[in-house]
């Protein structure tokens, strides 16, 4: 253990009092003063041995109800029906050309195989030069919006992804880029041109926006895979609203975000498989009291989205409160869980959340939230344009001028950075000015294997930490000597000295 802590025999308990500089007992004094037992952790939370289970349709119950066909528009089999009616979708894909609005307490449901898609098929292919191409497919031109991780070309703008026999391919922003395994649009001229000979193949073009739409209250979602949507960014291909249970589902391949809940107040998102979005997984907008737990949210943002700071990657939230618990957050390109803007009152508890380009989990310009229990590894190692490798592009977990924020019980293992605590000025929100305060980091376990990975606290020159403003204690480092406070770098001895950690352990 390093020095400046004294550490039980056979059990990881500090004696915060009687322990002298040097880690041995001082000699009692005359009037003894009170000692405080303290607790550290030596094992990881219960959530690094857990293990999420099936996800997707193949967990939803068989489904008993109305039957919508393959071939037919669903709304108007719908509208016909009372509200409170269970639709199941019958095996097979149904190519939507508009979204589906369900009813209030309407229950939307697949049987064994049901894809809702957003393409249409691309066919016609003519021989042009060294590719193929295909007239008339392309939509007309729309406003653009998105930050690409691209900056230039900005290719992530763009919805109508192309696909061959299901495998997405890359976009590229002029036909001479054309190489096998990509497309290119041309949208003046409505024309897609493949590198690769289409002949034998099924090539597919995402079209319709949305599959489902947020047009009602209490309405469950359940056992469908909804694929191929043409979102745009910030949207979802299904869009949740207030009381729903989007629950079972397999939510992927879509441009921009595969499920969004918008002032969607006590919605339930569990047990889905979130994979492959172009944007993001999972949003959530201005709905208070959402429970997003059990899903598999997993190799998000595949079309070219700013990787290090605009709404890329895993799950992100915004304006809301609740509880994201139990998920496996993993590889997704760019943050894992991301609370930004005025969120409040909000749990992330018990995740899984590895190997996301970004940080693990970011907490930024936001009040009262409770972090704690989660396994957050490898993080941060994939960020592009405009990051580096400090602690102001991030860390395993990054709290980001906010207040009332807790931090506890998580094993925070070799991530780029392990855990950076921003003060900036970010100005004003609904619950008071944006300011770093009340931040305890306790009872977590940071594991920091590489000697460039830091952790600690930093400033801007119109933001200074203020007094009190954080406390480090009862945590277990493990290889950790690069701590930051006050613009200087310290090792673990000057990082207690600033007042940090003082009844922590170092090894």
């Amino acid at each position: 253990m390093r020095r400046g802590v004294c550490v039980a025999v056979g059990a990881a308990l500090l004696m915060v009092s009687g322990c002298s500089g040097k880690g041995t007992t001082e000699p009692p004094k005359s009037a003894p003063s009170a000692t405080t037992t303290v607790t550290v952790p030596t094992a990881p939370p219960t959530a690094a041995a857990a293990v999420l289970g099936p996800t997707g349709p193949s967990t939803a119950k068989p489904c008993s109800g109305t039957n919508i066909p393959v071939g037919t528009d669903p709304q108007p089999i719908i509208d016909a029906a009372p509200q409170g009616t269970t639709f199941c979708f019958a095996k097979g894909v149904h190519r939507l050309t508009r979204p589906i609005q369900p009813r209030s307490n309407d229950t939307l449901a697949g049987n064994t195989g049901a894809v809702l898609s957003g393409s249409v098929r691309l066919t016609g292919w003519k021989r042009e030069g060294s590719g193929w191409t295909v007239q008339g497919a392309l939509p007309a031109a729309y406003p653009l919006k998105g930050q690409c991780e691209d900056n230039k070309a900005k290719p992530c703008q763009l919805g109508e992804q192309v696909f061959q026999d299901g495998n997405h391919l890359t976009r590229v922003m002029s036909l001479s880029q054309l190489r096998p395994g990509t497309f290119f649009g041309d949208y003046q001229a409505n024309a897609i041109y493949l590198s690769d000979d289409p002949t034998g193949h099924v090539i597919e073009m995402a079209k319709t926006q949305t599959a489902i739409d947020k047009s009602a209250d209490n309405v469950t979602v359940t056992g469908l895979t909804i694929q191929q949507f043409a979102s745009r960014p910030q949207a979802g291909a299904l869009q949740a609203g207030r009381g729903w249970k989007v629950t079972a589902n397999d939510v992927r391949w879509n441009h921009a975000v595969g499920i969004m809940v918008i002032e969607g107040d006590d919605t339930v998102v569990s047990r889905n498989t979130v994979a492959d979005n172009g944007q993001l997984g999972i949003g959530q907008y201005k709905s208070a009291g959402v429970k997003i737990t059990a899903n598999l949210v997993t190799r998000n943002n595949t079309d070219g989205f700013w990787i290090a700071d605009w709404e890329s990657g895993g799950i992100k939230s915004t304006r809301s409160s609740g509880e994201v618990s139990g998920n496996d957050i993993i590889a997704n390109r760019g943050i894992g869980m991301w609370s930004d803007i005025a969120e409040y009152d909000r749990r992330i508890t018990g995740n899984r959340i590895r190997d996301n380009a970004a940080d693990g989990i970011r907490y930024e310009i936001s009040y009262s939230a409770v972090i704690d229990q989660n396994v957050v590894e490898h993080n941060g190692f994939g960020t592009g344009r405009g990051s580096g490798g400090t602690l102001w592009d991030g860390g395993g977990i990054n709290v980001n001028t906010s207040a009332d924020v807790q931090v506890r019980g998580n094993l925070i293992k070799d991530n780029r950075n392990a855990l950076s605590i921003q003060s900036r000025t970010r100005g004003d929100g609904p619950r008071g000015t944006y300011v770093l305060r009340n931040v305890l980091v306790e009872g977590n376990l940071i594991v920091m294997s590489d000697a460039a990975s830091s952790l600690g606290v930093v400033e801007n020159k119109r933001s200074p930490t203020q007094p009190g403003a954080i406390t480090f204690r009862r945590n277990s480092y493990q290889g950790a000597d690069h701590f930051a406070y006050r613009g200087k770098t310290m090792t673990w001895s000057e990082w207690q000295q600033s007042g940090f950690d003082q009844d922590s352990v170092s090894s």
